[in-house]
């Protein structure tokens, strides 16, 4: 870097290289600003569903709501691609943050913090375990105008992962081919995996294998406490929700899907589907989406 300065030495690098910090402080207090960034511990107030359907005073209605992606457990954001280009080729914002996947409460803190980055309305969307965490993560964000849960969670309060999926007498055999494996010292840091020699047919049945063979080495565990740790107060209770029925999946018994679809008061689209239908079937994902948007 001294080299741009040749004639003048080391202080004078030092005297631009000072400017120029000052400059990029300057810059990223005024990103704080207009990013919404809260103060740690802020929360911002929860509007009644009623209050949700009135314009947003963030918003002026020129552009369109960002719509945040939210993976589950052995996944990653990549799974969103498809959606992803489509929305995007229609002019929306579109972010799909990596979903930590080390326990529900920190997961959803962690998307709280993302969210609170995101000036005016969000659409936000999960597939999978993902549904959990944003059921708790809009809870107090008032910027949420519309959920989306792709063959997700909708939990209920108190209630976990591995309670919902025996919901309406639903059951799988994915906890009987669960691999686990130590990600640190203590009694809980265990990584559960699928099998890989059952990740097609349980997870991604209607994909192909040359496709689900490097998605089963590829997938990102989860913290096998994720699913016994208990949802806090649903945030679909007071925003909209829409919910995606897939009725081939080996992962969430379909039966769970419809029960909790129906108790969050979603609008409701069942399709024959495997587990990722976001993958097979990206086209009716983005339609709920943008229902949800307008």
């Amino acid at each position: 870097m001294l080299s741009a300065f040749p004639s003048q030495g080391p202080r004078r690098a030092r005297g631009t290289l000072a400017a120029a910090l000052a400059s990029i402080l300057v810059l990223v207090a005024a990103l704080l600003v207009v990013g919404g960034s809260q103060p740690s511990g802020a929360t911002a107030a929860v509007q009644p569903a009623a209050e949700r359907s009135s314009p947003n005073p963030r918003h002026d209605g020129s552009a369109k709501p960002t719509v945040v992606l939210v993976h589950g457990a052995f996944a990653d954001a990549s799974g969103w691609s498809a959606v992803i280009r489509r929305l995007q080729a229609r002019g929306y914002p579109v972010l799909a943050p990596a979903n930590p996947l080390r326990g529900l409460t920190s997961d959803s803190e962690y998307l709280e913090t993302v969210l609170a980055t995101i000036p005016g309305p969000i659409v936000l969307v999960g597939h999978s375990y993902g549904g959990a965490v944003i059921t708790n993560a809009a809870k107090d964000n008032s910027n949420v105008i519309g959920l989306v849960y792709i063959a997700a969670f909708a939990l209920d309060e108190g209630e976990s992962v591995e309670q919902a999926s025996a919901l309406a007498g639903g059951s799988n055999d994915l906890l009987a081919h669960i691999i686990g494996r130590p990600f640190g010292s203590g009694p809980t840091d265990v990584d559960a995996y699928i099998d890989p020699a059952y990740f097609h047919e349980l997870f991604a049945q209607d994909l192909p294998t040359r496709l689900t063979d490097v998605m089963a080495v590829s997938q990102r565990p989860a913290a096998l406490l994720t699913l016994g740790e208990p949802s806090g107060p649903p945030a679909w209770e007071d925003i909209p929700s829409w919910y995606l029925v897939a009725k081939n999946d080996h992962t969430i018994p379909p039966v769970a899907e419809r029960f909790m679809a129906e108790r969050a008061g979603a609008h409701t689209t069942e399709i024959r589907s495997s587990h990722v239908a976001m993958i097979s079937h990206p086209g009716v994902v983005v339609s709920m989406i943008r229902d949800a948007a307008h």
